[in-house]
This record gives C-alpha cells, sequence and structure tokens, in this order.
C-alpha cells in the first residue's frame, strides 16, 4: 500500500498533467514489455516488439537489471526531446548515487562505468537507446496516447467539478480510501506499506496508458510528488491501420515520420505536429521536410501560420490500396 499524507496547502496544490510526457509512458511501455504480467494479453504485443527492436535499444536493460530504472530517467518534458535534455542534465552526484545503488552487488557493464564517471560518450549512448526505443515502441502510437490522455484529463476535471477533489482521488483507482488527510492507495503485489509525505510539495497526477501493474511513485527532495496510475482500456496499443502495413512503411520512412503522416488526418501546424508525435518544433519540421520533398504532404503558408497536409500519394500509401499484396 501506498499512503500519501497531505498538508491543507496540498490539497490546493493537486495537479493533473495536462499532456502526456514521451519519456515516462516509454519508460512504462518498456516495463510492461519486460515483466510476465497478462500474458494473455499482452503476449503478441512482447513478442512483436521484442522481435522488432534494434540492438541500438540494448543498453537500457543494463540500466534496469532488476526491473526497476534509476530515479534519474524519470523526468517529464512536453515532447521527446526535453525529456531527453533533462535526463542529461541531471546532476552527476544523482547519477553517481543511483548507479551505485543499482550495481551495489553485481559488475557493471563498461559504458555504465563511464556513466557513472560523467563521460559524454556514455550520456550520447543512453540518448540513442531511447530514441530508438522511442521510434520502435512509442512513435506509432503516441497519437493514440494523446487521445487517450484527453479523455483521461476530461473525465478527472469533470469529477472534481460535479463531486471534489477527495471523491475524485477516491475513484482515480480501484479500492482508493481518502482517510482524513491521508490517501491510501492499495498495491497489487508488493508488500508492506510506502509512507509517502508532500509537506506542501504538492502532487502531480500522471496517467500512463501502457504500465497495467500499479501505481508508481516519483519522491524526490524539493520537487512535487509524481504519482502515475494505469488508464485507458487495459488492452495493448496497436498502430492504427494495421501491424503489417505499418512494418513496412516504417522500413522506408522510418517510424516518426510514418506517425506524422498518420496524425495528418487533418491540416496541422508545425506545432501542432510536434505535440501530437512528442516531438520538437525543430524535429518535426525537418521530418516534415523530407515528406514533402518525396511528394507525401504539402505545405501552405497563411500570415504567420504554417499549415501541413497529406498528398493523395500518401492517402494512398496509408490505406494500403497500391495494388501489392499484403501478405
Amino acid at each position: 500500500m501506498i499512503r500519501i499524507h497531505f498538508t491543507a496547502g496540498d490539497f490546493a496544490r493537486v495537479r493533473f498533467a495536462p499532456r502526456p510526457s514521451p519519456v515516462p509512458e516509454l519508460h512504462a511501455a518498456l516495463m510492461m514489455l519486460v515483466v510476465p504480467h497478462e500474458a494473455l494479453l499482452f503476449g503478441r504485443w512482447r513478442n512483436r516488439l521484442l522481435r522488432t527492436l534494434p540492438s541500438a535499444v540494448e543498453p537500457l536493460a543494463d540500466l534496469v537489471p532488476d526491473g526497476v530504472a534509476p530515479a534519474f530517467l524519470d523526468v517529464l518534458g512536453d515532447t521527446l526531446d526535453e525529456g531527453l535534455a533533462l535526463i542529461g542534465a541531471a546532476r552527476a552526484e544523482f547519477v553517481r548515487t543511483e548507479i551505485e545503488q543499482i550495481y551495489a552487488h553485481r559488475p557493471a557493464p563498461p559504458w555504465i562505468r563511464a556513466l557513472h564517471g560523467g563521460d559524454a560518450g556514455a550520456r550520447r549512448t543512453l540518448g540513442q537507446a531511447q530514441r530508438a526505443a522511442y521510434e520502435t515502441v512509442l512513435a506509432p502510437v503516441w497519437p493514440q496516447v494523446q487521445d487517450l490522455h484527453r479523455a483521461e484529463f476530461t473525465r478527472h476535471a469533470l469529477a472534481v467539478a460535479e463531486q471534489g477533489l477527495g471523491a475524485a482521488l477516491t475513484a482515480l483507482l480501484p479500492d482508493a480510501q481518502l482517510r482524513d488527510a491521508v490517501w491510501e492507495l492499495p498495491l497489487p503485489v508488493t508488500p508492506g506499506v510506502r509512507e509517502v509525505r508532500l509537506d506542501g510539495r504538492g502532487l502531480i497526477l500522471r496517467p500512463t496508458f501502457h504500465w497495467r501493474s500499479g501505481p508508481l511513485i516519483q519522491d524526490l527532495p524539493d520537487r512535487p510528488v509524481v504519482l502515475t496510475y494505469p488508464a485507458g482500456g487495459g488492452l495493448p496499443l496497436l498502430p492504427d491501420g494495421g501491424d503489417a502495413l505499418d512494418e513496412r512503411l516504417a522500413g522506408v520512412l522510418g517510424r516518426t515520420r510514418l506517425a506524422l503522416l498518420r496524425s495528418l488526418d487533418q491540416a496541422r501546424t508545425t506545432t501542432g505536429l510536434a505535440r501530437r508525435i512528442g516531438v520538437s518544433s525543430a524535429t518535426a519540421s525537418a521530418h516534415a521536410s523530407a515528406l514533402r520533398g518525396a511528394g507525401l504532404l504539402t505545405t501552405t503558408r497563411t500570415g504567420r501560420s504554417v499549415h501541413h497536409e497529406r498528398t493523395p500519394l500518401a492517402d494512398l500509401l496509408l490505406s494500403d490500396r497500391t495494388g501489392e499484396s499484403t501478405s
């Protein structure tokens, strides 16, 4: 069980994350990828992703030998670039302490020892591994994550408006209870009780649509406590349009560019695209330029705004009506 202790001021500092963050959602998906929970529902999803993960992702496994990620990886950020920048800016002593805890009783791989020593090349290895994992695991379904997050945000906002914050917190998770100023959250497997005291720092509620095994807590000094809780329909997220088609197109276009094209179900600005697929505006602009050069999207400028739209050729590719066999 997790018991979260509120002060009077903390009730006024409860916030719901306004949009999903790519890095923590990616880590939730990677955790779900390696745990044995719900094999009947997630077995095929795991097998498909494990077959397609590139070798560049392998260093991430060295950071979670026991299935628990170090705290310096648990960051927010509206885009992948922002999240990775926050990880890169983590204090050197914080990174060292976390690595020493993980590898207190086992030998560390060479690149982990280099990361412990603050080596810039090791940090690049980590960033490249996370980008490669995002491309394979999260980019194809990021628009769905955003839609689900908006629905969850709306549901919570309505619950607070109609019933008050206390009732909304109680309804957030099955069997949750609010006793005086203590919010009690059951954990499905972990024994014992974890006491978390907000002490005026406030609380951020963050839904995840991949992790299914109970709430996760981030409690770092001098920061708001972050509670990540499982939401959504309880099924693995799959790319729109079918796995076989997306795998073929991703092999040619890359997963981020494929996600960008699929996001253009309506005309969108560069900023809108960036938010939709979880990258920076500069990255979205670069991918849009490449797709425009391939004849797959058009860009029009109205005043200071730039809007992108799919071309008929892109619609043909995404609908798989090219005349080729899908077998």
